[in-house]
């Protein structure tokens, strides 16, 4: 056999090992997912969070709402913030040097007043330009500020928010009522715990009045159908399963509940990365883990936060490759923790799968399809090979789409229209069939932008929840 011909036999062999591994954790983490969800769902009645609404052991809450150019949605947000079943807490909005009329919307809706805010400057930001107190909502403030970024406006938030628990949540979302509830009872029954993140949900064809969404519809357009299928697949299967294993790395940026204590004492967000928020939890992580102390960050299925997803392909490969990119510099600046014994299953399970299986896997993916159409050509390809990769690299995805599926529309009873169902059922079988292979393409593109494109976010085009369906 000459050289070219082994090279080509062991890359395909390596291939096909690489993805029968993949799906293996998959099915661990569908095993440990499934229990998770399965056990919350029995557990958790509207009776105990009646309970926990109206005893008088509760934490109060500091609501960061970081908002850059957000006009056409930031009302509805706030709104929905402030009629929170939660028995106190405060809602702050960063606006981060917005170069449309964000601010002169907050105003006119909350009747906005500039006053005088003493606070102590415990992480750097940029400079504030001004700080409102709104006449109708008390616990309501706006914070004007020059542009930093995500990062930097989060950090100024904390330096003026007053209370031991923070929730950090994107602009353009909206929280169930009981979200709060749902969240801090974590904090009250363990206070080892450092972090608690939910479960995000598309906005995108929801039926919103209000700020508060009342019913559950798909979306019209087939991006943000596909997209509703990979976040159920994401969080009750992947940010499921790694929470039962004690070893969640990520709590997304859109809803994130922390001690803020904890966070001040790592230093807040960091300003320098596009993945600021998978970025702090591994800090998290690695300081309880240096410092010998003993703590828990949790994932649990239903505080929910609903937020805008992309509806046009331009901004959906921009956030996609954004995320990848920020995966890529949390790995690197955090890579002391690979294969080290000081950091337990995180050093050797956690921080392995995702360089080896979220990092790589678009390269491993990409030069796999890659390769078929090559052998072919070559006289080279095998019937077998074909078959095996197509089902291990496509196949499985599409089983766990069905069990995500399945955990959202059946066991916690979203989507209750049967058709709604039925279509998100059938749309897991179209994902494999050119959405997927083109989304691994742009991950595939993104890890050879890290360096060129560090910091960059790009922008992210919404349509608003005028573009949603609001009810009748």
């Amino acid at each position: 056999m000459s050289l070219l011909p082994a090279l080509l036999f062991a890359y395909q062999v390596l291939v096909l090992w690489y993805f029968a591994i993949l799906n293996l954790l998959y099915a661990l983490f569908a095993l440990f997912g499934l229990g998770m969800v399965a056990r919350y769902a029995r557990e958790l009645s509207e009776l105990a969070l009646k309970d926990l609404l109206e005893r008088e052991a509760y934490l109060p809450i500091s609501i960061l709402v970081p908002t850059y150019n957000e006009e056409k949605s930031i009302v509805a947000s706030v709104r929905s913030f402030l009629n929170l079943h939660y028995p106190e807490f405060e809602v702050i909005v960063v606006a981060d040097g917005p170069t449309d009329r964000t601010l002169e919307v907050l105003q006119a809706a909350f009747r906005l007043v500039r006053v005088d805010w003493v606070f102590r400057r415990v992480l750097p930001a940029r400079p504030i330009r001004g700080v409102y107190r709104s006449l109708v909502h008390p616990n309501l403030i706006v914070v004007d500020k020059e542009n930093g970024g995500k990062a930097d406006a989060l950090n100024a938030g904390l330096n003026l928010a007053r209370y031991p628990l923070f929730c950090a949540v994107d602009a353009d979302s909206l929280l169930d009522a009981q979200a709060l509830l749902r969240a801090s009872r974590l904090f009250l029954e363990d206070d080892r715990v450092l972090a608690v993140g939910g479960t995000i949900r598309p906005l995108n064809g929801a039926v919103v009045r209000e700020g508060a969404v009342e019913a559950m519809r798909l979306p019209h357009g087939f991006l943000e159908k596909m997209q509703v299928l990979e976040y159920a697949r994401a969080f009750f299967l992947g940010r499921a399963g790694w929470s039962a294993m004690g070893a969640l790395l990520i709590i997304s940026g859109a809803f994130g509940l922390f001690r803020r204590e904890a966070v001040l004492r790592a230093g807040g967000y960091r300003a320098d990365t596009v993945g600021e928020d998978m970025e702090l939890v591994v800090r998290l992580h690695r300081r309880a883990r240096e410092e010998g102390r003993p703590y828990r960050i949790l994932y649990t299925p239903d505080p929910i936060c609903y937020t805008e997803v992309p509806s046009d392909w331009k901004t959906l490969r921009r956030q996609r490759n954004r995320w990848h990119r920020g995966l890529w510099e949390v790995l690197w600046r955090h890579r002391a923790m690979l294969f080290n014994p000081r950091y337990g299953r995180l050093g050797f399970v956690a921080m392995p799968y995702f360089l080896l299986f979220e990092a790589l896997a678009p390269v491993v993916e990409v030069l796999g399809y890659l390769l078929l159409p090559v052998l072919y050509l070559l006289g080279l390809l095998s019937a077998e090979f074909a078959l095996l990769f197509l089902l291990l690299a496509v196949g499985y995805g599409v089983l766990l789409s069905q069990l995500g599926v399945g955990m959202e529309t059946l066991l916690l009873k979203r989507y209750p229209r049967l058709s709604d169902r039925l279509a998100l059922l059938f749309l897991a079988l179209l994902e494999a069939l050119g959405y997927r292979q083109l989304l691994a393409l742009e991950r595939f593109l993104a890890t050879f932008q890290v360096w060129r494109k560090r910091g960059v976010w790009g922008e992210m085009r919404r349509k608003g929840l005028e573009g949603d369906r609001q009810g009748p």
